[in-house]
């Protein structure tokens, strides 16, 4: 993130610091937002950004932290300007920092445009809807909740789920079928511990997939203010890669349960009456600035399809994190404890999952004819045999009639065949087939949820080994 050549009026009138903030008396005709220079004693800069002006007050927020910052030496320019974020289409390849600049040991990147981290926003007539299903290679998600372009869709996490696996694997498998090479992943990790992000280094490098992510790195350690610029210069990358080179971007933000932990200290430095649980009042607002910059734009090739990861305190689903983020999304994938305490892997819970744009992005020339009904049926049968389990606890397998004992049987081997199927990566096609053999377990008349024309073409293929 650069800070621009425009300085103004130098300040020596810092009244007293606060964790990330600094507070400077009398400051004239500055803007909210514009970025700033913290020059210390020893000639080290900062660089920093107005988050609030009152009329003899200006709290402003310093990416590098406040450490060793003396109130009575310290010297603050306002350059006139927004934070900005050198973009290029060779930042793919690359590993930066939370605000932009080179990590991996590289040369700093030579800017094609400067851009504003805060974006702009999309005119919502211009707007286009999401219509193209992009394959994971994750069954739960490819056949039960469906990734479409454009669309944002979350993945709701408990601590020590393996949440960060399965995003390493869908920021390697995800593609737009047909679209060729056409497909980028801005990967921005925020408040993560040094061993996850080798984990994702190692994973991105073996499998090849480095070449095609920009990887915006924020490690716990690092300031925790870096966090809150973070997912915003991830996404000034993937919207220049999207409309200016027209690519296909998916963003995953890895983890807003760190994101919102920073907004409230910050809050807190600042004095301001806590909301939820701490949070400050304006988090919904503030977590939409993030959320909405995914979509498409009319006559534009490019999209920007958003996965935000976050982890449930207590695995709580009603915690103001993924409670807020449900709101402004548009669906979520759930990871459970109990699926995971089995060994089933990725341990992705069917029934709270949903993806409400899942519709727009199936069906003849985009899946197959019959993935909905194939969805519906599973979600059917797998629901039966979870309430027949309870069942089993109170009265025994023994009180079960046969049919009752199948759906028990499918609703096992859903888990272990379907759901679980670790590092391997499967089309669509083979989904919706392991789908069909699981239906093999269920009598004909069961199938209520699938037109009799899909029953009589897939069916036979599988009896027949087809």
């Amino acid at each position: 993130m650069q800070h621009g050549s425009l300085i103004t009026v130098e300040y020596q009138t810092v009244n007293y610091v606060s964790g990330p903030l600094i507070f400077v008396e009398r400051p004239k005709e500055i803007s909210f937002g514009e970025t700033a220079q913290i020059i210390l004693p020893d000639g080290e800069a900062r660089t920093g950004q107005i988050l609030d002006i009152s009329e003899d007050v200006t709290v402003v927020q310093v990416f590098e932290g406040t450490r060793g910052i003396d109130s009575h030496v310290t010297t603050v320019r306002f350059t006139g300007q927004s934070p900005l974020l050198d973009v290029s289409y060779d930042m793919l390849g690359r590993v930066l920092d939370g605000v932009g600049r080179p990590r991996d040991g590289g040369p700093a990147i030579i800017p094609e445009a400067r851009l504003d981290i805060a974006g702009m926003p999309i005119n919502p007539y211009s707007r286009d809807k999401p219509a193209e299903f992009i394959q994971t290679g994750i069954s739960a998600i490819d056949a039960l909740n469906t990734l479409v372009r454009g669309q944002k869709l979350p993945i709701f996490s408990g601590a020590g789920l393996p949440a960060n696996q399965l995003a390493a694997q869908i920021a390697k498998q995800a593609k737009v079928l047909g679209e060729g090479e056409n497909f980028a992943v801005v990967f921005a990790a925020m408040g993560i511990t040094y061993k996850e992000a080798s984990f994702f280094m190692k994973e991105f490098e073996e499998s090849g997939a480095l070449e095609r992510v920009v990887f915006f790195l924020n490690l716990a350690d690092d300031p925790t203010i870096e966090r809150i610029a973070t997912p915003r210069c991830a996404l000034t990358a993937a919207e220049f890669l999207a409309y200016t080179h027209n690519l296909h971007v998916l963003v995953i933000l890895t983890d807003m349960t760190n994101y919102c932990d920073a907004l409230r200290e910050i809050s807190t430095a600042r004095e301001e009456i806590p909301g939820r649980r701490g949070y400050p009042g304006y988090m919904y607002t503030d977590l939409a600035t993030i959320y909405e910059r995914a979509g498409r734009i009319k006559g534009c090739t490019g999209s920007i399809t958003q996965i935000p990861i976050l982890t449930m305190p207590d695995d709580d689903i009603t915690h103001p994190v993924p409670d807020l983020t449900g709101y402004i999304t548009e669906g979520q994938i759930v990871l459970s404890r109990d699926l995971f305490r089995k060994g089933i892997n990725p341990p992705i819970d069917a029934l709270p999952c949903l993806s409400r744009l899942m519709n727009l992005g199936i069906g003849p020339g985009k899946t197959r004819e019959d993935h909905r009904n194939v969805a519906d049926q599973l979600y059917a049968s797998y629901a039966y045999g979870r309430d027949l389990r309870r069942l089993v606890a109170i009265v025994g397998e023994e009180a079960l009639s046969e049919l009752d004992r199948n759906y028990l049987k499918f609703a096992d081997h859903f888990e272990k065949r379907f759901i679980s199927q670790g590092n391997v990566e499967r089309s669509i096609e083979t989904t919706l087939q392991v789908a069909w053999e699981l239906f093999s377990l269920l009598p004909d008349e069961e199938l209520k949820r699938i037109k009799q024309e899909y029953i009589d073409r897939y069916r036979t293929l599988i009896i027949s080994g087809g």
